[in-house]
């Protein structure tokens, strides 16, 4: 199943936290020119590193796949941002 929301936190430096709700979807439909040219460029760095491209693409589905119910917590100092996928 492909996430839908990914909930982003970001901690202030008064210490409380905000959260952030950014659906999959339209912002996947928003960048998809961006996407296809990842695509494209990922394509190309198979053919030149001799990796298999379908292969690359099981992985990268069985990241996708892995991901609803993940979460990502990144701590600098008085920086903290907090990443949970749904």
């Amino acid at each position: 199943m492909i996430p839908q929301l990914v909930t982003v936190g970001h901690r202030r430096p008064d210490g409380r936290w905000r959260r952030l709700y950014v659906p999959v979807l339209p912002v996947a439909l928003v960048l998809s020119p961006l996407l296809l040219l990842g695509v494209l460029g990922g394509l190309v760095a198979c053919l030149v590193f001799r990796v298999s491209p379908v292969g690359a693409l099981r992985g990268a589905g069985r990241l996708l796949w892995a991901l609803p119910g993940a979460r990502f917590e990144i701590e600098d100092g008085r920086t903290a941002v907090l990443v949970s996928v749904r």
